[in-house]
């Protein structure tokens, strides 16, 4: 189960990123999403040198020309919703992207997953609903009371949609490539169009960035590595399963919270997180 694998290796790159991220002292999120991609970069060298430069068809390019524009309206949503609303309400309604994914899958690539692998599914949504939840604060229902109450709930759930068409068409353009030269051209691309949009803040906040250039750089790496095993584990199963053990990253954070941030509600998490084993377990299973 190689795809099992690669799956979780991309969920623990993915929380060491956002770790790293918390770590940083940077207060503009847009800029760390730019070094998120920027310092992918370096790594690009190492990645092509073990690999063929394919040969690309239109249907990559038409795939790149929808996917990278998307991938950026996902990512600005992803953002501003984390900075206009409480985590604790608009997080647990990322977790919605494998639900989410049950249906673009079926309908962008004609995947299906089994009885069994839908459970598993939605037990990792449960899971991580519970783990990204502070219900001592906002009480079970509080994000679902929030929806109509905070913008922020209402731009999350569009993101975990958005994440769910991505998802697909990333699958598309690495069949049609290979993983380490899709990470490649998008990281390419991402950095360019990011570059270009943030230009001010990059030349307002440059010794920020020249400050904080070592765990930019860490946060950049690991994004990087998250990036590659995602790619290769999506060519290896069907969507659905690989982002729902990939949300397993919820699990890894919540050990980088305790132990490196010391932060509270560690016990509730870990009931999350436990809920979410099952799920990949039931996943891994079907």
């Amino acid at each position: 189960m190689l795809w099992f694998l690669y799956s979780l290796l991309s969920g623990f790159f993915n929380a060491t990123s956002d770790a790293f991220v918390k770590k940083v002292k940077l207060d503009d999120i847009y800029l760390i999403s730019w070094a998120r991609f920027l310092f992918v970069l370096p790594l690009l060298p190492i990645f092509l040198f073990f690999t063929k430069i394919p040969t690309l068809d239109a249907v990559f390019w038409k795939t790149m020309s929808i996917f990278a524009p998307l991938d950026i309206v996902l990512l600005l949503l992803y953002i501003k919703a984390i900075r206009m609303s409480p985590l604790s309400l608009t997080l647990p309604f990322f977790s919605l992207t494998p639900v989410f994914l049950i249906l673009t899958s079926f309908l962008i690539l004609g995947e299906l997953p089994t009885f069994l692998g839908v459970a598993g599914i939605i037990l990792v949504v449960i899971g991580a609903y519970i783990l990204n939840l502070n219900q001592k604060k906002y009480g079970i229902l509080g994000p679902f009371k929030a929806i109509f109450k905070e913008k922020g709930t209402i731009l999350i759930i569009i993101a975990a949609l958005i994440a769910s068409i991505t998802a697909n068409l990333l699958k598309i353009a690495v069949l049609h490539s290979s993983p380490t030269f899709f990470i490649a051209i998008h990281s390419i691309i991402f950095t360019t169009l990011m570059s270009i949009f943030f230009f001010k803040r990059i030349k307002n906040k440059f010794n920020d960035i020249k400050n904080n250039f070592g765990l930019l750089f860490l946060i950049g790496i690991a994004n990087g590595f998250m990036f590659l095993f995602h790619a290769l584990a999506v060519t290896l199963v069907i969507v659905p399963y690989m982002i729902s053990i990939k949300r397993t990253s919820s699990i890894f954070g919540v050990i980088y919270g305790g132990i490196w941030f010391k932060e509270k509600y560690f016990a509730q998490r870990l009931v999350g997180a436990a809920i979410m084993v099952v799920g990949a377990v039931v996943i891994l299973i079907s």
